[in-house]
């Protein structure tokens, strides 16, 4: 057990079996209510609908980059994401990485199947631009999970998957959820909830595929999948 979350066990009985209360499942409700809606809005206005999409990339954009300290100006970000300018950093190369598997998964949610082959597709596409030689692969060193504290101590708070693992740990985790979707034993927004960050799913899934860079784009692109 690692801080109450089993990493290498990919079962979401556990889940099934909490009691929800009522303000999540008031939250579940609202969802799909609010879901209704945008189907109402796709076809009388699908014009202001598609205007709020565009809003909603930049907005991700922005926040997924921010959170792991990949930052250009507002305006900057609105190109890059309108294709209207190229990257001219690192940074800049990692937002429009970032642009360019969240235009795929926009346009392809529903052909895109969750399985290992995909996700290292995506995770290619989000560093491509930054010719990083382990996009698009599992990770080839041992990452720790760590916290360090105010009195400078470090305390290792759970060791992810060892790097020959994780290829078949990625494939048990995708079957998992697969099979509780498809048999509908499980919420599909219950199963990809937040616990951190990163969701379930993605939370696993990050800590599988790469060490050195951080998760959240990854979860958010994992999350945005699913959902």
């Amino acid at each position: 057990m690692n801080g109450g979350v089993p990493v290498r066990e990919f079962n979401y009985t556990v889940i099934r079996q909490q009691r929800w209360d009522s303000e999540i499942l008031g939250f579940i409700a609202a969802i799909y209510k609010e879901a209704g809606k945008q189907e109402l809005y796709l076809k009388q206005r699908p014009e202001e609908l598609e205007k709020l999409v565009e809003i909603a990339k930049v907005q991700s954009t922005e926040a997924s980059n921010a959170i792991e300290g990949i930052r250009t100006t507002t305006t900057r970000i609105r190109q890059l994401v309108a294709e209207k300018t190229t990257p001219k950093n690192r940074c800049e190369k990692e937002i429009a990485g970032y642009r360019d598997a969240l235009n795929i998964i926009h346009e392809n949610f529903d052909a895109i199947p969750i399985t290992r082959n995909y996700i290292l597709q995506l995770h290619k596409i989000l560093y491509n631009q930054t010719n990083n030689p382990m996009a698009g692969q599992t990770k080839n060193v041992q990452n720790y999970i760590s916290a360090t504290y105010p009195d400078g101590h470090t305390e290792t708070l759970f060791t992810p998957l060892a790097p020959y693992e994780t290829p078949d740990a990625l494939d048990r985790i995708c079957e998992e959820y697969n099979r509780v979707i498809g048999n509908m034993e499980l919420e599909p927004l219950i199963a990809i909830r937040s616990l951190n960050p990163a969701t379930i799913f993605a939370t696993r899934s990050v800590f599988s595929l790469r060490w050195y860079a951080s998760g959240i784009s990854k979860s958010r692109l994992l999350t945005s999948i699913s959902l």
